[in-house]
């Protein structure tokens, strides 16, 4: 473990002399780092490999797409909580359930903001929380509003496996679910991804009308019987919308 240590701080000091240098041969990097030759070109090499650097024509190392993936990353994340969080606020008091903002991450969703209830007895999710697409109301409402073919690709490389004892694990009830979600505009599950819990999720949507998020509320099953869902759904989508367009959204979907 000391040794994997050693080798990341290592990879680190090399990755940090690009903060003051756009460009650096291996020469310079280890006249930099003070580290022998050998040890940052078996660095170099790997993070080449993962994208986090990129070597140019003229044999110097720049920093490699990568960061601008993660930093645009961060960036949207950081900017959607910050506008979420006054929505969530409204939706949390008006409903008296757990607020959730969730937003997607490769295969998977994760909880990226929570706001609690009150209630005496509660649903407790961490943020950092992650599920797979397939299972809960925020993963299907993300899942059914990515573009067709990137959703039917996903589909066709995913095996559906219990979680809950509502996971939807029959590829023809998932895209039915999938469908109705498109159509009514929200996802609801109950114990999809922990038993005797329900979740109703609607989707946030960026200025270019891609999927952006999904906000939900979420608590104990037996809060949520079937005539109050409807309603719930109902003032959802007007937090979520309103949501969308503090994003930029102009009310127009991605094909």
């Amino acid at each position: 473990m000391q040794s994997k240590n050693k080798t990341l701080v290592r990879a680190m000091d090399v990755l940090q002399l690009f903060v003051g240098h756009p460009k650096l041969t291996l020469n310079q990097m280890t006249a930099l780092c003070g580290i022998p030759k050998t040890s940052v070109h078996r660095m170099v090499h790997s993070l080449e490999e993962m994208g986090l650097l990129t070597k140019e024509s003229d044999g110097a190392y720049r920093l490699g797409l990568l960061f601008l993936h993660y930093g645009q990353l961060v960036a949207e994340r950081l900017d959607i909580r910050h506008a979420a969080l006054g929505v969530m606020r409204g939706l949390r008091d008006e409903i008296g359930e757990a607020v959730h903002l969730v937003m997607r991450e490769g295969k998977e969703c994760i909880y990226i903001e929570k706001l609690d209830t009150d209630q005496p007895v509660r649903l407790f999710t961490k943020i950092g929380r992650k599920a797979p697409l397939y299972a809960g109301a925020s993963s299907r409402v993300i899942l059914a509003f990515l573009p067709e073919e990137e959703r039917e690709r996903y589909l066709a490389d995913t095996e559906l496996a219990v979680i809950g004892t509502g996971t939807i694990t029959d590829k023809t009830k998932l895209r039915h679910a999938l469908q109705q979600c498109r159509q009514s505009g929200y996802s609801f599950s109950r114990a999809e991804l922990e038993n005797y819990t329900a979740e109703l999720s609607a989707p946030v949507f960026n200025y270019t009308g891609g999927i952006a998020a999904a906000l939900s509320i979420a608590g104990l099953e037996v809060r949520f019987d079937d005539r109050s869902i409807p309603e719930l759904a109902e003032r959802l989508k007007r937090a979520a919308a309103e949501l969308s367009y503090e994003l930029g959204w102009n009310g127009s979907l991605t094909s």
